[in-house]
């Protein structure tokens, strides 16, 4: 029996109340686990919640709402709590059969229309193609690509941007590195250094030996071309090694070459959000709480770089989506405020249009000592090198189980041991434990899937708690993605490894050599399925492999 079940059983109590007078008025029901299992399965405030505006003591309410679940299809029990709690407990049978809908369902466990009908667009990463992606942009290669694939759990229309800034003085400098690199000068000291650059030199100079045939400006403008697109294809290369997904490389130079800066500036004009003073022309962004005025023209005829930033928010509107996303570093909790109010001098809701999630740093030591140097970038540590440290798995899960909100220290020692202190080991350990006993059925000829299963056998107290674990993860699913939280199904993976170690322990799965296969060995082995196949869910959320063998 799932929540829903029970809280469609409420309502339909309510329902019954309201038609009987008893009270006003419909109210909301609400659902929770009860911390500890001794008082039922769930529990609910609907009787506090509805008593005042019915006049009556909640106690006396929630002894009449216990009175009409009592003998309903599913409920073993139910009693009054407290000030006037109701909790309710499951038949066996009912929570039971959790394990047939899960693994019946596979795959799309988990999955729900929390959001149907809304879509996100949700921008991750902007950054130059100047240099390998840095340990700042690892955070978010892990958390945005992990929130991306939450908010499609929960059934929105999403897609995944990053935003290449391949326009402006950036760009120039890195094309003047490259170009003094290739004709073994010395690189400019305010250019791009790091051992990068004389690999794409020596590269460059061994695919395009014509180059150094043209004129300066015509050399600077290849090599800087040249250079660009294969730093783009390395942060490209570097992020599908670490399951990072875009559906969009929205490049700066777009904004430009299909007028979208010249569409935005058209937009605010209509909205009247535009004035010109000092030769510049403004946006009046103090009206939505923005601490002064922008300058989109600079008094020279030149854009700003927030003219570019206005126009890229007013593309994905005119894109369809409903709401941006942006996930940007600790140094941009200035464009907060910013950013919110172009979406107001847009006309749009800066409550529902936008939203801007900023991460805090991330450090990096190694048995407790900082790493700061990167071999290749010469002052970055670079994602790459962290997956070459600690591998895909370790680094992904690592960095998407904490809040991005708090400063976060990995120790890459601490993240790459195989042991049941490490998160990440200890979630995969559980999946690879089930698999390896899934399979040890199948050695002994016992087939789960043909047997009957019989969930009103499963009265165990660890059964029940690893059950109603089990049966918690589209929840956590759905409220990870309206709270833009992908770290809540990280934590909700240990909770679940943590309910199925201690069933495994004190539950015997697979029978003795010397035993008969009796039916609670088949009903146990439908648990251990659907537990693994949440497992396996959850890990596909986060990017994460789930293995079959540790």
């Amino acid at each position: 029996m799932a929540v829903e079940d029970i809280r469609a059983l409420l309502e339909g109590i309510v329902g019954q109340l309201v038609t009987e007078g008893v009270l006003p008025r419909p109210v909301d029901v609400a659902l929770e686990r009860p911390k500890s299992r001794e008082h039922g399965d769930y529990a609910t405030n609907v009787a506090l919640v509805a008593a005042k505006s019915a006049g009556k003591n909640p106690r006396d309410l929630a002894a009449e709402i216990v009175a009409r679940l009592e003998g309903s299809s599913g409920v073993a029990e139910a009693s009054v709590a407290g000030p006037g709690f109701v909790n309710i407990r499951l038949s066996a049978a009912s929570q039971g059969e959790i394990a047939r809908t899960v693994v019946t369902a596979g795959a799309a466990f988990g999955r729900s229309n929390a959001l149907s009908g809304q879509s996100f667009n949700v921008e991750f990463i902007s950054a130059n193609p100047t240099g390998p992606l840095h340990l700042g942009h690892t955070r978010w290669a892990a958390v945005g690509d992990a929130l991306a694939r939450v908010l499609a759990a929960a059934g929105a229309d999403v897609t995944s941007e990053f935003y290449i800034n391949d326009r402006g003085v950036q760009m120039d400098k890195f094309g003047e590195s490259v170009m003094a690199a290739s004709h073994g000068e010395a690189v400019p000291e305010d250019g791009y250094h790091g051992a990068y650059i004389l690999d794409l030199a020596a590269r460059i100079n061994r695919e395009h030996p014509e180059f150094h045939t043209l004129g300066k400006e015509e050399q600077l403008i290849a090599f800087r071309e040249a250079a660009y697109a294969l730093q783009l294809q390395q942060q490209q290369d570097v992020l599908a090694i670490f399951r990072t997904h875009f559906d969009v490389w929205y490049s700066e130079r777009k904004l430009y070459d299909t007028g979208a800066v010249d569409r935005a500036l058209d937009r605010l004009r209509e909205q009247g959000h535009l004035y010109e003073s000092e030769g510049a022309l403004w946006l009046r962004t103090t009206t939505f709480d923005d601490d002064k005025d922008r300058v989109l023209i600079k008094e020279n005829g030149e854009n700003t770089y927030f003219a570019a930033d206005t126009a890229y928010y007013l593309d994905k509107r005119f894109r369809g989506f409903d709401t941006a996303i942006y996930l940007l570093g600790a140094d941009h909790h200035g464009y907060v405020n910013r950013l919110r109010a172009v979406a107001g001098c847009a006309g749009d809701d800066p409550n529902i249009n936008i939203e801007v999630l900023i991460g805090q740093l991330v450090k990096i030591t190694r048995g407790g000592e900082e790493v700061k140097l990167s071999k290749r970038a010469g002052t970055i540590v670079t994602l790459e090198e962290l997956v070459e440290e600690v591998g895909v798995d370790a680094a992904r899960y690592t960095l998407t189980r904490y809040p991005v909100d708090t400063p976060l220290t990995l120790d890459l020692v601490d993240i790459a041991r195989k042991a049941n202190d490490n998160p990440v080991f200890y979630v995969q350990y559980a999946h690879a434990r089930i698999k390896s006993v899934l399979r040890n059925a199948q050695d002994i000829g016992l087939d789960w899937r043909e047997g009957t299963f019989h969930p009103e056998i499963l009265a165990e107290p660890l059964e029940n708690e690893l059950l109603g674990q089990i049966e918690l993860f589209p929840r956590v699913v759905a409220t990870a993605a309206e709270l833009r939280e992908p770290h809540r199904v990280a934590r909700y993976l240990e909770e679940l490894a943590n309910a199925y170690h201690r069933f495994y322990d004190a539950c015997r799965v697979l029978p003795r050599s010397d035993e008969q296969v009796a039916d609670i060995h088949l009903a146990r082995l439908w648990v251990c399925a659907a537990a693994v196949q949440v497992l396996a869910n959850g890990l596909e959320l986060l990017g994460v492999s789930a293995p079959e063998r540790m």
